[in-house]
């Protein structure tokens, strides 16, 4: 038998292997032993350069799955490119050890790469480091100022003439997710940015793809991490139902009433709180917001599903159709 043959038990998965999402990924080139899902004791430490290419330059934010770091990017830059920085996302080593930890990692990274908006956050790679075992994203490299961080400029909200440019563009864009099959999973101040390119939504790691989007993707459960950020999920979230388009509405919602008011709708509670407490009774339309579009964001704000009727794309609507309306007005005065 030569070199290049080899017998074929030596070709065959294991059924542990065949189960793992990320056996071929986390291989090395002509790796004879087995390779199975990383586990504490195979995961390493996280290097200054992954992936021989990608050098790790300061941590930009931590989620309860993941880190984001800016990077650069050594290969572009070794070619002259004066901008060579990256932002690169990888998961905690909690989270890394489970054993479709990656798939889910790979699962945000297809739903960015099917949503090519301007406003959508822009995926490079999916790679893996396979001396340290993780999997990680790069993507392009936001300068700018999160809605967080913008509502801690201007408790007192933004007036309509601003907010409009926020809340406008953010609606097209979730609306545009939706028409492609995309949900978001994690609406909150934190994962829009006003970038030096114009908005940009990020962070689909709780994301799901709509029956019929991307088959070929594995559906995985995302329970077991707990992540759903309780004061801007759904109620029927909290409880176990699974991820819809009327999910994010509600998420949208709540940004939108924070920055119109600089206020958060329920307090921050956990929405199942604010509704059991019946919240919803103290609700007033935010002075910073045209009276025309209260209507609309307050049926948006429902905590039963089945009363919030309404979509990003009419909600979008009926706030664009209170901007036209303003400025007819106006033309007229």
């Amino acid at each position: 038998m030569s070199k290049l043959e080899s017998p074929i038990d030596d070709l065959l998965l294991s059924e542990e292997q065949a189960n793992n999402l990320t056996y071929f990924a986390f291989a090395k080139a002509n790796q004879a032993e087995s390779v199975l899902a990383p586990t504490k004791a195979s995961i390493g430490a996280l290097p200054d350069v992954l992936a021989g290419r990608y050098h790790l330059e300061r941590l930009l934010g931590a989620g309860g799955m993941g880190a984001v770091y800016r990077a650069r990017d050594l290969l572009h830059e070794q070619f002259g490119d004066p901008d060579p920085y990256i932002a690169l996302k990888i998961l905690s080593e909690e989270f890394a050890e489970s054993p479709d930890a990656s798939a889910l990692l790979y699962s945000e990274f297809a739903l960015t790469r099917r949503l090519r908006h301007d406003n959508v956050v822009r995926a490079h790679t999916f790679e893996v480091d396979t001396d340290c075992q993780r999997a990680f994203i790069t993507m392009e490299y936001m300068r700018g100022l999160t809605l967080d961080k913008l509502l801690c400029e201007r408790p007192l909200g933004l007036p309509w003439k601003e907010l409009r440019d926020i809340v406008l563009p953010l609606l097209d864009t979730l609306a545009y997710a939706h028409r492609r099959g995309v949900l978001h999973g994690d609406l909150k101040p934190s994962n829009v940015m006003l970038s030096e390119d114009g908005l940009r939504l990020f962070d689909f790691g709780l994301g799901q793809a709509e029956q019929g989007t991307l088959p070929g993707l594995p559906h995985l459960s995302r329970e077991r991490f707990n992540a759903w950020t309780p004061g801007y999920a759904a109620p029927e979230l909290l409880e176990g139902q699974p991820l819809s388009a009327s999910a994010d509405v509600y998420g949208v919602a709540c940004v939108i009433y924070e920055l119109a008011s600089g206020k958060h709708p329920f307090r921050r509670l956990p929405s199942t709180q604010a509704r059991d407490e019946h919240l919803e009774r103290e609700l007033r339309a935010p002075k910073n917001l045209p009276q025309q579009g209260w209507q609309a964001l307050r049926t948006a704000l429902s905590f039963n599903p089945a009363e919030r009727t309404i979509t990003a794309q009419q909600l979008r609507d009926a706030l664009g159709a209170t901007s036209s309306w303003l400025q007819r007005l106006r033309l007229r005065a």
